[in-house]
């Protein structure tokens, strides 16, 4: 099959599409829950830590003082912006959490389809209750013909 047919085949089964709207509501849902953490999460924990800001922590890393994030970055001064970090982590968690307990959801609601009994492959024999294979036609334990 030619590479183009193959292609063509996983487009129209319907994988892209599924798969292009799992991103966009992923996307759509990362960004909920960006907001949630920044809006909603961090500022009462900033305050229980004594009003700090997490989205302000950064270390400068050209050695001057700088009085916010936004003067650092209007100055295009180098820093590690770990505040920005704890909250990207925060909101890595919930979501991976949210996910989870998506997931979890999803699959308690499938249905788990029973597997299919398989036939038999023995039998047992009258004579002396041994297992012999169904298609046997004589007893390989005591010999009865009536299997």
């Amino acid at each position: 099959m030619s590479m183009a047919k193959e292609f063509k085949e996983f487009l129209i089964k319907g994988n892209v599409v599924d798969m292009a709207v799992g991103f966009i509501f992923g996307a759509a849902f990362a960004t909920v829950v960006k907001s949630l953490v920044n809006n909603i999460i961090m500022p009462p924990v900033g305050k229980l830590m004594g009003n700090v800001d997490f989205s302000q922590l950064f270390i400068p890393l050209d050695g001057k003082e700088y009085a916010s994030l936004a003067v650092l970055e209007k100055a295009g001064a180098p820093a590690i912006k770990y505040g920005t970090f704890i909250n990207d982590i925060i909101s890595f968690v919930i979501l991976g959490f949210v996910m989870f307990m998506f997931i979890k959801a999803y699959n308690n609601m499938k249905k788990e389809e029973p597997e299919p009994e398989a036939a038999p492959t023995t039998k047992v024999c009258d004579q002396c209750a041994m297992e012999i294979p169904v298609a046997a036609k004589v007893c390989g334990h005591c010999g009865n013909t009536d299997v």
